[in-house]
């Protein structure tokens, strides 16, 4: 038995019409593949293209640039039906609709036209490069520098963990324009055929494997004045505007995690017998199922609220922190129990628990850790003190 996401919030037709769209994609290109994927770390190109013939990757950019004009309610489901059957395809769907949204809240119409259309219809790729070796949660501190030289500018510097970045056609990317701090950042959005960006090394990760993270250089790399995204020395605020949208994506996957480790328990505590009854009959098994139940409806809840609430042109950052720091904790607490339900069945690759453990942890870190989350969730009540 699938776990029925609508008994936790009132979808519309057309937002569990996208939610049973993204599932039976799912179901039919990833499914068949992901033990093999996940085994070879392999990035599957091929799926995006589908995925962008069905409407899924520009779900959120509006009908006149060429997208499905979706609310962010619809893409939180797509989103999850997505990663309850492959996180790594999930993250990918998550950080491109994030560049597309940060173009269409911040970007010249210019900008718009070009990038847009093509992210939504033209089987292309977003990436995003904020992270460096030294500037992770301190994103202020980055080193990576842009440098005007007549009517362009020329970027140099390292990225690192660059979600997308290989298989992208343009990444937003920060760079230093002025002095040290948050206001001397920019944001630019980069082709990634320019002379100069470079994929310097693909990262092997504990999970995700078919998330595509690894680190760009960026060797004088020139672009013109229209490659800023927003007003010169707003890169740095631009960057938490994506992310703190973007952290709606990331709760969504891990509801999509947490999901499939519910979907998982329940079909082998029903199976599994041992002293001549399932093991679901046994309290240590069902208590188990019972809070993985519970924290997946309060995921979703959390979700689709902070989800609902961009919707409506209402604030939303708050709980966006809320429900990516609740879902990921659920989902890695969880995803560790439905592996200790299947016992050493879950520790081996037979089975998808053990790759549900893996995944679950970043949800955790990408997109501001959770004790980032928790800064701004207690600012907001406590003040900054």
């Amino acid at each position: 038995m699938q776990t029925e996401s609508r008994a936790a919030f009132d979808l519309t037709d057309d937002q569990r019409q996208i939610g049973d769209l993204a599932a039976e994609i799912a179901q039919r290109e990833i499914a068949p593949h992901i033990a093999q994927w996940d085994r070879e770390h392999a990035f599957p190109r091929e799926l995006y293209t589908k995925l962008n013939a069905a409407g899924l990757m520009g779900l959120l950019v509006p009908e006149e640039y060429g997208g499905a004009g979706a609310d962010y309610v619809s893409y939180a489901r797509a989103v999850e039906e997505i990663a309850r059957v492959d996180a790594g395809s999930a993250v990918t769907v998550s950080v491109h609709s994030m560049i597309c949204m940060a173009i269409l809240k911040l970007g010249s119409e210019e900008q718009k036209r070009r990038y847009l259309p093509k992210l939504a219809q033209h089987d292309t790729i977003a990436g995003f490069a904020l992270t460096e070796p030294d500037a992770g949660s301190d994103a202020a501190a980055l080193r990576a520098n842009a440098k005007r030289d007549g009517d362009a500018w020329v970027l140099n510097g390292r990225k690192q963990w660059c979600t997308n970045g290989g298989y992208s056609t343009v990444m937003m990317g920060m760079f230093r324009t002025g002095g040290p701090g948050a206001g001397g950042i920019s944001a630019f959005l980069v082709d990634n055929d320019l002379p100069g960006v470079a994929v310097e090394r693909v990262t092997e990760k504990l999970g995700i494997h078919t998330s595509n993270t690894c680190d760009i250089a960026f060797d004088n790399v020139r672009v013109p004045q229209s490659a800023l995204l927003g007003e010169e020395g707003t890169g740095f605020s631009n960057a938490m505007t994506a992310l703190t949208g973007g952290r709606i994506g990331i709760a969504a996957q891990a509801c999509g995690i947490l999901s499939a480790c519910l979907d998982a328990s329940v079909k082998f505590a029903q199976e599994r017998s041992a002293f001549g009854k399932p093991i679901g009959a046994f309290e240590g098994i069902s208590f188990k199922i019972a809070q993985m139940a519970t924290d997946l409806d309060a995921s979703r809840l959390l979700t689709y609220r902070a989800a609902a609430l961009y919707d409506a042109g209402k604030p939303f950052a708050v709980e966006a922190s809320k429900a990516k720091y609740f879902a990921s904790t659920a989902a890695r607490k969880h995803a560790a129990e439905a592996l200790q339900i299947h016992g050493g069945y879950g520790y081996t690759t037979e089975f998808p628990v053990e790759r549900y453990y893996r995944d679950a942890k970043i949800t955790e870190i990408y997109e501001g850790t959770s004790e980032i989350q928790q800064i701004i969730i207690s600012r907001a009540y406590l003040g900054k003190l």
